[in-house]
């Protein structure tokens, strides 16, 4: 039995599979969920039947307090905040790989060999299927302000988007939001004086909007809601035409790693995620595909650089979430 580690960040789940004749334990944490990423965790092991592995879950601002703040030590941290990501790498809390593997991926899916992309997810907006019964949604951001302007008191206390406070995925998308477009705090200004719904988690969101209890919710994770569809009934996907940002899930190998060997494996199992269609059906995490930004011009991926730790400065996080908050809870 491996033991549980004694921590301040807030651990969601944790599973540890283990191998029948052990010659190693990799330590992973991750914001993935693990009815997602099971089949990944037990293809792996069945090509490194001697890894054990030891998966936690956590938010995205966790894993970056256990590494950031705490040293935790793990061998792999997989991610959605692509921001959070890049500082810590920035900060020197990675260390850098290089493989084929690794080195095959396109410039915009990896960052100074310290962090790479194995998926590419879209933001998407889910709308309730009996709320617009026989009703077009919204196919971009001013159609959807035109809307909820045209109907407010329809749509009142039935929108739900993410906490930017407590998210780190919703807060890096609602700051590639402000810089892609002024369409943006014009739509929060609408949502707040129709008393939106804040939720942590992209699952919450979609649960509210298939059961009927949100009309819509925006910037939830496409891929989740790809995968609910398979489950749940009641809600359909929008992916808006004037742009879709597109999240980059990304895994680094912490500075505090001790089994970097089967840290490197996995970071090479991952980056060839698009050479398993089986993997990609499973858990319903669409691999990095170069071809698709060219085919759909409306798909932007998010891109590495200074440009991401912009607003994680303090001062200007602070006046961000201000203005979110002035926009959001109007009283």
């Amino acid at each position: 039995m491996l033991a549980t580690p004694v921590a301040s960040y807030e651990i969601q789940e944790r599973r540890i599979y283990p191998a029948q004749n052990e010659t190693s334990v990799l330590r992973v944490i991750s914001t993935a969920d693990l009815d997602v990423f099971d089949p990944i965790l037990t293809a792996f092991q069945a090509d490194n039947p001697g890894v054990s592995v030891d998966y936690t879950v956590t938010e995205t601002a966790d894993l970056m307090q256990a590494l950031y703040e705490e040293g935790a030590s793990f061998d792999l941290a997989i991610s959605s905040a692509m921001d959070l990501q890049t500082k810590l790498a920035n900060d020197g809390f990675a260390r850098t790989y290089t493989s084929p593997a690794t080195e095959a991926l396109p410039d915009w899916a990896r960052w100074r060999d310290q962090i790479f992309a194995f998926t590419q997810e879209p933001a998407v907006v889910i709308v309730s299927d009996a709320f617009f019964e026989g009703q077009q949604p919204p196919d971009s951001r001013d159609a959807l302000i035109a809307l909820l302007r045209e109907s407010p008191e329809r749509f009142r206390g039935r929108i739900g988007t993410y906490d930017v406070r407590r998210s780190g995925f919703g807060y890096m998308m609602a700051t590639q939001d402000s810089r892609n477009s002024e369409s943006y705090w014009r739509l929060m200004e609408v949502m707040g004086r129709l008393d939106a719904q804040l939720y942590c988690c992209s699952g919450e969101m979609i649960r509210d909007v298939a059961s009927g209890h949100l009309a819509l919710a925006y910037n939830v994770l496409g891929s989740y809601a790809q995968s609910r569809l398979a489950t749940t009934d009641g809600f359909r996907i929008v992916q808006f035409g004037d742009y879709v940002n597109v999240m980059l899930r990304t895994a680094l190998i912490p500075q505090t790693a001790e089994n970097i060997d089967d840290a490197q494996a996995m970071v090479d199992f991952l980056t060839l995620l698009g050479t398993r269609p089986d993997l990609v059906a499973l858990s319903e995490l669409p691999a990095i595909a170069p071809d698709s930004f060219q085919t759909n011009t409306a798909l932007r991926p998010i891109r590495f650089g200074p440009g991401l730790l912009v607003f994680l400065d303090q001062l200007k996080r602070e006046a961000f979430l201000r203005n979110w908050e002035d926009s959001l809870l109007q009283d």
